[in-house]
């Protein structure tokens, strides 16, 4: 098949990381794949040559209505099989094109519980008959876009996101080089957060709990990943709360499956997500995970780590103390369960094959 990916962007993010992982997976598989990307850099491209990306240089209303042509052009020279939307504003925008272009088929992939507000979800509603299937990452991301009347009931589907277990798995020697890298000792526990900071990711949730785990914890360190306009005020309360000298702020890594698999714990403060993606990455690099009941992160844990309410920096704390607390063998025994779970449902494997029968035309709607 000849398919068109588009997206929003291609920042550092789980969404924009699905996207490139997914369009690698059916190059392997034969098909042809372009992927257009509305605004900001390129800071993730897919690792296959052959996929062109296409920036459509989106930074105003004006420039919104020039790439509204310059995809319009793009389909009808490359003729795509499927268009394959990802997020709010490539998703209206692949819509709108129906009325002026024809397509064969498109579908439309929300990732998160909240993708906007009043307006946003107005605009979902009123487009939705111009996508052929709609889809979101998980049963609670779903749920919430047909209680916010974004869709109808029925209209929207769950297809779960994919990681790659051979990218993410455990590697101790990755382990000893990363902290000898970071100057931490063998045996000092290392917890990890990765996500970009902004009010989605609750932050201050997290130093929050940190900062009551008390002198009883062990002498822990920690380490977040990412980078966003909450930076400098999540720095001032970390040494408000005197963890200046526990934690580092890492920004952005190309890394991330190395720093996951030097780590011990790995936590989510969300107060909203999608799916969950970094939580299914520490997983399948058979850390013990401590997160928060956000949208579908529940779906995806399973049994196979702690999960605390969201918003709750002293149930957060509990996770954390309870994490910390575990003996090797428990660790062990968590990380080979987490490891087993991704593996037999959340696969890119099995992803790429599930999105490929509905991009030949088996919906899954009733």
């Amino acid at each position: 098949m000849k398919i068109l990916l588009v997206v929003t962007g291609l920042g550092v993010g789980g969404a924009e990381r699905v996207v490139t992982s997914l369009a690698d997976s059916f190059a392997g598989r034969g098909h042809e794949v372009v992927i257009a990307y509305l605004t900001g850099r390129a800071l993730l491209r897919p690792r296959c040559r052959q996929i062109r990306v296409v920036d459509l240089q989106v930074d105003s209303a004006y420039t919104l209505a020039r790439a509204y042509l310059r995809l319009r052009q793009l389909i009808k020279a490359f003729e795509p099989d499927i268009v394959h939307s990802h997020m709010v504003h490539a998703n209206l925008l692949a819509r709108l094109l129906r009325l002026s272009v024809g397509i064969p088929r498109v579908i439309s992939s929300a990732h998160s519980t909240h993708e906007g507000g009043r307006l946003r979800m107005a605009l979902y509603r009123l487009t939705d008959r111009l996508a052929d299937i709609s889809t979101n990452v998980s049963d609670a991301a779903v749920e919430a876009f047909v209680a916010r009347r974004a869709v109808p009931p029925g209209r929207m589907i769950t297809v779960h996101n994919g990681i790659s277990t051979d990218e993410f798995r455990y590697s101790e020697f990755y382990r000893q080089e990363l902290r000898e890298e970071l100057g931490l000792a063998p045996d000092c526990p290392l917890i990890l957060a990765v996500g970009r900071l902004y009010e989605a990711k609750d932050y201050p949730t997290l130093l929050a709990a940190l900062g009551r785990l008390g002198p009883d914890a062990p002498d822990f360190r920690v380490l977040i990943v990412g980078d966003g306009p909450l930076r400098a005020r999540l720095v001032a309360q970390a040494e408000a709360l005197g963890l200046a000298g526990r934690l580092r702020f890492l920004g952005v890594r190309s890394d991330v499956a190395r720093l996951m698999t030097a780590a011990d714990i790995f936590v989510l403060s969300s107060a909203w997500e999608g799916f969950g993606l970094v939580v299914a990455e520490a997983m399948a690099c058979q850390r013990v995970v401590v997160a928060t009941d956000s949208g579908g992160v529940k779906e995806v844990l399973g049994d196979a780590g702690g999960l605390v309410p969201a918003r709750d920096p002293e149930a957060l704390a509990r996770g954390l103390r309870w994490a910390l607390g575990l003996s090797e063998r428990e660790r062990a025994m968590l990380g080979e369960r987490a490891r087993r779970r991704v593996q037999e449902r959340f696969s890119l494997d099995a992803a790429a094959a599930r999105w490929l029968a509905l991009y030949a035309g088996s919906t899954g709607l009733a």
